[in-house]
């Protein structure tokens, strides 16, 4: 949802502060590098219950993250390289945040609470492997309900209004699968009506089909009468 409304009103916003870091000398890796120290550390906030602290730290890892491909680009170093770890980056990112939510509800009065985390990082870790391997097929499967800017602002939702949080939890849970069912259903439809490609060779048939007879018999009269002239009178 952020992608399809927000995504480049925002890159346009935040061009001029990555224009500026990179005059300041700071690389696009190590604005990315932050991002995951921060998650790491709201991570601990949160397991330890601190939750105030966590939302601070919960914008400081979302700064670096909209920060790194505008540092990126104004210095030219925009390509596969930095989208990879950008890529592997967010999934650390997101396993340190629900790692410290998991840890904290392992403490509560339920702990079978716990997997509630798990269960939305694979939602949320299924969301995003299918737009990548949509679009390393060819395919798009942008869009949903709950995408990662999404799961960042209500996480920060449930850390401020602590006496929510395991039913924003919730709330992110059902969002996200719902998300990655309406991804598969999209991806799905696109690949069922794709046509073959034509530039790839049609399959031949391997049968061969039978010769006239009379085809032959005009074959064998031809080779014994080229055997005929050749013989010596």
């Amino acid at each position: 949802m952020f992608d399809g409304n927000f995504r480049t009103a925002f890159e346009k916003g935040v061009a001029p502060m990555g224009k500026s870091l990179q005059r300041a000398g700071v690389s696009p890796d190590v604005v990315t590098a932050s991002g995951v120290i921060m998650a790491g550390a709201c991570g601990v906030a949160i397991a330890l219950g601190r939750f105030p602290l966590a939302v601070l730290l919960l914008a400081l890892t979302g700064l670096p993250d909209a920060l790194d491909g505008a540092v990126a680009k104004a210095a030219g170093k925009a390509g596969p390289r930095g989208a990879f770890l950008d890529s592997v980056s967010d999934r650390v990112s997101d396993g340190l945040l629900f790692a410290g939510a998991g840890w904290y509800l392992a403490g509560s009065d339920d702990p079978r609470m716990a997997m509630l985390p798990f269960g939305l990082y694979i939602a949320a870790s299924l969301v995003s492997y299918q737009r990548a391997k949509a679009e390393s097929l060819g395919f798009t499967a942008k869009g949903g309900l709950m995408e990662r800017a999404e799961r960042f602002i209500a996480l920060g939702f449930g850390l401020l209004f602590s006496g929510l949080f395991v039913a924003t939890l919730w709330v992110m849970f059902a969002l996200t699968v719902a998300t990655a069912v309406s991804r598969f259903i999209k991806v799905w439809r696109q690949a069922s009506g794709k046509v073959a490609d034509p530039r790839r060779p049609a399959r031949r048939n391997r049968r061969r089909s039978a010769r006239p007879v009379a085809d032959i018999r005009e074959r064998a009269r031809a080779r014994a009468e080229a055997r005929r002239r050749r013989s010596p009178r």
